[in-house]
């Protein structure tokens, strides 16, 4: 593979990951809550490792190719943003300087990211449409080795921009108890609001 079929396909990956969606409503959560980002953006970019063996190793074309198995992970998916989208509106995040974060705080904000991420069918389906465009049969590589290192740009993307964001939102609303009560709730509407689209396709 080439440098500039690297570079395409990040022009086109950074897109998809710069534009506000269920991980990027994880991420301002876990900065509202002070000490937990970066174990919150681990954990979404553990799911979206996994998709990207997940794919190379052929098994996503499997679950696209039997709709049971799809419509199963996007409900679960769904299933799983609603439950978090409205626990954020029962209980929005204020930011506290004093905020002291128990350690097992960690593991479960790490979890959490991975089943944002992981159960989320887009992060397949994304995979399944863009990483075969940009692979190359007669190259040195195997294909699904090629598949992971794209895989691991579009996730080095994400863990910039996540990160950015979850810091970001603490910076800015640290300070701001009201607006971070606002934030939380757009971020736990904007979850629920995907989880709902989510399952109005699959009942269509």
């Amino acid at each position: 593979m080439t440098v500039s079929v690297f570079i395409a396909f990040w022009a086109v990956s950074i897109l998809f990951v710069i534009t506000p969606g269920a991980d990027w409503a994880y991420a301002i959560s876990a900065g509202l809550k002070g000490r937990v980002v970066i174990p919150a953006v681990g954990g979404l970019l553990s799911g979206h490792l996994i998709a990207t063996v997940i794919v190379a190793g052929g098994a996503g074309a499997l679950v696209v190719n039997h709709p049971i198995a799809l419509s199963a992970l996007t409900v679960a998916g769904a299933g799983y943003l609603l439950w978090l989208g409205i626990n954020m509106l029962a209980r929005p995040a204020t930011p506290r300087a004093d905020d002291i974060q128990a350690s097992g705080s960690w593991s479960r904000w790490a979890i959490k990211g991975l089943c944002v991420s992981g159960l989320n069918p887009k992060v397949f389906l994304l995979f399944l449409a863009l990483l075969p465009q940009f692979t190359d049969t007669a190259a040195a590589w195997p294909v699904p080795m090629q598949m992971i290192a794209l895989g691991l740009i579009h996730t080095v993307s994400c863990g910039v921009i996540y990160l950015l964001v979850g810091f970001g939102s603490q910076a800015v609303l640290q300070a701001r108890p009201a607006a971070a009560r606002g934030v939380s709730r757009l971020s736990g509407a904007a979850m629920v609001i995907i989880a709902v689209v989510l399952l109005t396709e699959q009942m269509g």
